[in-house]
């Protein structure tokens, strides 16, 4: 359960909301500007993870968000990098998958990258590609996908 307080995003905010959720879900397009349809952040103040019998967690925010704080860079080039690697890099989205996460081979896509990670699709399965260090510049985030592209590779 997440807790927080829930507002409206408007203007910029809303717009890279928009955005980073039709990456996600692209079919939404046909009804992400209806006026019954809005977007909201979600500014959270704590989160209770069930995730079994005993096995139930409190963690505070800095325990789960990423801090973007430095990373405007990366953040500013993000739909750029996703268009790049969707248009010219398939082949080295499948071996993420494959050879790095284990997944079954399938047409993978970029649908979003933060300092922390790429995120990842086939179908309705979603990936998690966690990069070994934090990413904060467009710079860091090219040398970083080589770098694991060459580490799957060498897996195979």
């Amino acid at each position: 359960m997440l807790a927080g307080r829930a507002e409206e995003a408007e203007g910029e905010t809303a717009a890279i909301l928009r955005r980073r959720y039709l990456n996600a879900h692209p079919s939404a397009a046909a009804f992400v500007d209806f006026k019954d349809f809005s977007f909201f952040r979600i500014a959270p103040t704590g989160l209770h993870l069930v995730a079994g019998f005993g096995r139930i967690i409190d963690l505070e925010p800095a325990q789960f968000l990423t801090e973007i704080a430095d990373a405007g860079g990366l953040l500013e080039a993000e739909q750029g990098a996703i268009e790049h690697m969707n248009e010219d890099h398939r082949e080295a989205m499948n071996l993420y998958a494959t050879r790095l996460l284990g997944a079954e081979p399938a047409d993978w896509s970029c649908t979003g990258c933060d300092p922390d990670g790429m995120d990842m699709q086939a179908g309705a399965t979603t990936l998690r590609l966690d990069f070994p260090e934090r990413v904060t510049s467009a710079m860091a985030l090219r040398k970083m996908l080589v770098r694991l592209a060459g580490e799957a590779r060498a897996k195979g």
